[in-house]
């Protein structure tokens, strides 16, 4: 019986100690900040975007009208929209190399690809960070 008593105050005072260097920690360092500080967001729309649906071997499978808004910060909505030709140019360039078909018969657009593209074309024409999502709103197999 003296071991176990013996062990239960050893176990409780090992927690207290544990949990108050925590604390003592926490109220140190202060509290976390988000690690997203991306601001006030806007969302400015691409129109629609026509691309090329490619197989992995390089063969065309069809093409795939996709509708498109970009979430960037929101002192940066007007200047995006007025370099949005540079994007589309960006991702017209890339749309024919990357194999986006999807599915048994190659009809189907990936999604994530496309988004990636998106993504990739955005950091070369915009600059890098400027634009946080691209959000395909539509895809419509033309």
């Amino acid at each position: 019986m003296r071991k176990f008593i013996l062990l239960l105050c050893v176990s409780i005072a090992g927690l207290s100690i544990g949990g108050g260097a925590a604390w003592g920690t926490s109220m140190l360092l202060g509290p976390v900040k988000p690690a997203d500080s991306f601001g006030e967001a806007a969302f400015v729309p691409a129109g629609k975007v026509l691309a090329p649906l490619v197989f992995a071997d390089g063969r065309l499978s069809g093409y795939v009208s996709f509708s498109l808004e970009l979430e960037v910060r929101a002192d940066q909505a007007e200047s995006v929209q007025a370099r949005l030709p540079l994007l589309l140019n960006a991702i017209n360039m890339r749309t024919y190399k990357t194999p986006m078909a999807a599915g048994p018969d190659g009809l189907l657009p990936d999604l994530s690809v496309f988004r990636k593209v998106v993504l990739e074309a955005a950091a070369e024409s915009l600059g890098k960070d400027v634009v946080r999502r691209a959000a395909i709103t539509q895809a419509t197999p033309v």
